[in-house]
């Protein structure tokens, strides 16, 4: 059974009584918290972005090598391809909470660290694919390997940081993402221009040298990040932090969320119980599995459709990062304002809205053959497709009730996020191409009940903290 807010409140007064019994009891200045926290930024922070970057490049350039005859290529059709995508989401979704569950037990470095070696190794010998069956194989097997790492970076970020400290942090994080996102259209329109060379075609070189540089980013990590706030030394022995700089970052986080004193290092079936069954998770849920759909549509087609708008094959590649790089400024401002004003709810709403106006701007200009105009709401749009989503990582953070049922939350939120890569990697078909009639309706639907989803899960809050506030008890965070 999860550990109830009376147990936590005794297990957090036990920890302070045995500190004071020792003689161990700390106290620091705010500057000296403000300092610590400084250098936490630049020990994890930069690491876990980074580990997200080259994620994102392995499981994204898929889209860049759809310019450069990837299909004729492997030998497969759009469906086949569209299938292929859906494998590499499910295979996400069938390890994600196994996978924080292992987290849990034997810490970030050794299992992210191990998770990113895996995964840089099979985006990188995805180079030599050929056929439908080494194509559907490496897709599914990228999807295991990356299973749980997105909820891993979110959790480990809970545990070095306080409850306010968090919102921001996650929108950091989602940086490497975005930045990913940014840079990929650049860096492939360079690599996909290295086709011929010993014999290999430009996607063969995007998948290999973009491999090799995640592999490097796994031994980096394994080698640098610190093992744990009270243990800040890392497997090379590395020590960040002094004991007594040690005890101040994990008293001021457990003073800050009592929750988060676990003496356990295991999730319990209760915890796993609880969270699956809490209804208040499901607006977030359906809310990302919708709105997050079309990201996973335009990460495989943009390319093509900028190509299909009357410009260059290899340039629209480059020319679609003005929108990722405008997606970095957003989900930073999103986060910032969240934190600032502590309405995440209302900044999550705030963005699927403007997602949802810019495309129904793409959908009623299918039609029009304006290249230039088509260009430039889609990459608007482009601009709003995600900036909401890591608020609402951390919203769904904030109101879990015990360390555990916080890790597996987090499992679910990004679970959600590739169930809803399943979804968009059908919304375009063969047939429906290359306007996509069908398609944009489709996304229109998907964001118009993702924006419903996002008010009810506003509202959920609003009402359960006024009729709790009957009582004194009221606590959930929107």
């Amino acid at each position: 059974m999860p550990i109830n807010e009376k147990q936590v409140e005794a297990l957090a007064e036990s920890q302070t009584s045995r500190s004071d019994e020792e003689g161990q009891e700390i106290k620091w200045t705010e500057a000296e918290e403000k300092a610590l926290v400084r250098r936490i930024d630049f020990l994890v922070m930069p690491l876990l972005t980074l580990a997200f970057f080259a994620l994102q490049l392995d499981r994204g350039n898929i889209g860049n090598a759809m310019t450069d005859f990837f299909l004729r290529d492997v030998g497969i059709t759009q469906f086949q391809f569209n299938v292929g995508q859906q494998l590499l989401s499910a295979g996400i979704v069938i390890l994600e909470i196994p996978s924080n569950i292992i987290l849990y037990r034997v810490g970030p470095t050794v299992w992210i660290g191990a998770q990113i070696l895996a995964w840089g190794f099979v985006a990188a010998f995805q180079a030599f694919q050929k056929g439908l069956g080494p194509f559907l194989a490496t897709r599914l097997l990228l999807g295991l390997c990356e299973a749980g790492f997105i909820p891993a970076g979110l959790f480990t970020i809970t545990r070095w940081y306080t409850r306010e400290e968090t919102t921001k942090r996650f929108s950091v994080y989602f940086l490497g993402n975005l930045f990913a996102g940014a840079c990929s259209g650049l860096v492939a329109y360079g690599i996909l221009q290295m086709r011929g060379i010993c014999n290999l075609a430009g996607w063969q070189w995007l998948f290999l040298l973009e491999g090799l540089f995640t592999i490097l980013v796994g031994i980096a990590f394994i080698a640098f990040f610190p093992l744990s706030t009270g243990k800040p030394v890392s497997i090379l022995g590395i020590r960040y932090f002094s004991e007594r700089e040690a005890q101040i970052l994990q008293q001021r986080v457990l003073r800050d969320d009592p929750t988060k004193f676990q003496p356990r290092r295991n999730v319990t079936w209760g915890e796993i119980k609880d969270t699956l069954t809490n209804w208040r998770l499901l607006p977030h849920f359906f809310m990302t599995l919708l709105g997050m759909a079309p990201a996973h549509t335009m990460g495989a087609y943009a390319p093509l459709l900028v190509v299909s708008f009357g410009f260059d094959r290899l340039k629209s590649n480059a020319m679609l990062s003005i929108g990722a790089w405008a997606l970095i400024v957003t989900n930073l401002l999103w986060g910032w304002a969240a934190a600032k004003t502590g309405q995440r709810g209302l900044m999550v709403f705030l963005g699927v809205l403007i997602l949802w106006g810019f495309t129904i701007g793409n959908r009623v200009l299918v039609g029009s053959s304006n290249g230039n105009l088509r260009f430039g709401i889609l990459v608007t749009a482009t601009a709003f497709q995600a900036n909401w989503h890591a608020v609402n990582g951390s919203w769904m953070a904030l109101n879990a009730r015990s360390a555990g049922e916080r890790s597996v939350t987090l499992a679910i939120f990004v679970m959600s996020a590739n169930i809803a890569g399943i979804i968009g990697s059908q919304v375009f078909q063969a047939k429906d191409a290359p306007l996509y009639y069908t398609g944009w309706t489709v996304i229109v639907a998907l964001i118009s009940v993702a924006l419903f989803c996002s008010i009810v899960a506003n509202l959920q809050y609003r009402l359960l903290n006024k009729f709790q506030k009957r009582t004194g008890e009221a606590r959930y965070h929107y």
